[in-house]
């Protein structure tokens, strides 16, 4: 079609506020545009706001992958959530309860 989806509508990026807004538990894993250009990067510094938010209100926060540790870092939020990780493929399969091979042989010491 040569349509790209850049970043979040602003009907999209209420609906992950109210969401947000209501969860205990955010595990974040990848922005939601291309926030490296300033034109793109709303949908995913609203979503940063919000679990910055959440984490204030009490909320377990945990943003994984290498691209949404850095928009954490561009935002110096970092130290706003609960948890940082630059292992988002990884993260996800270790919560599925996959055995990462890093992990086994860990585990083996």
């Amino acid at each position: 079609d040569g349509w790209m989806g850049l970043d979040t509508g602003k009907e999209s990026a209420k609906i992950f506020t109210e969401a947000v807004s209501r969860a205990k538990l955010i595990v974040w894993n990848g922005p939601v545009g291309v926030f490296e250009f300033e034109k793109f990067s709303h949908g995913t510094k609203t979503l940063m706001d919000d679990v910055v938010a959440a984490t204030e209100r009490g909320a377990t926060t945990i943003i994984g992958g290498g691209d949404t540790a850095t928009a954490a870092a561009k935002w110096n939020t970092e130290e706003k959530v609960s948890h940082v990780s630059t292992g988002g493929g990884a993260s996800l399969e270790l919560l599925e309860g996959k055995l990462l091979p890093g992990v086994a042989a860990l585990s083996d010491i």
